[in-house]
């Protein structure tokens, strides 16, 4: 499971572990929406119906505290869920964080 996690998080991108029926997820996959991303620099991974989901989701705890969804890292960090995606974005810092990974076109 690490392993997974590990593989998918790696690099200079943006990756979103979420269950689309979640109004955080949503709410994330709304605001980084608006965003122009370089092609493979945005992922979305739904963990949803995956028979390793909740494996998943307590790997998440051990590296970022929470085993909630969704689950945003940007260039390998976590920075939390919607509502800190939301934040970020409101505050101006997001597009900031999204440059500094050279992820944005």
């Amino acid at each position: 499971m690490a392993e997974f996690v590990k593989a998918q998080i790696k690099g200079d991108k943006v990756v979103v572990f979420l269950k689309p029926s979640c109004p955080y997820c949503i709410l994330a996959k709304d605001v980084l929406s608006k965003y122009k991303f370089k092609s493979g620099h945005l992922e979305w991974i739904d963990i949803s119906g995956r028979s390793d989901m909740g494996s998943i989701q307590d790997y998440l705890q051990q590296i970022t505290g929470a085993r909630t969804v969704p689950r945003v890292f940007i260039g390998e960090q976590c920075i939390g869920g919607g509502s800190d995606v939301d934040g970020l974005d409101r505050s101006g810092k997001l597009e900031n964080m999204l440059q500094a990974i050279g992820s944005l076109q």
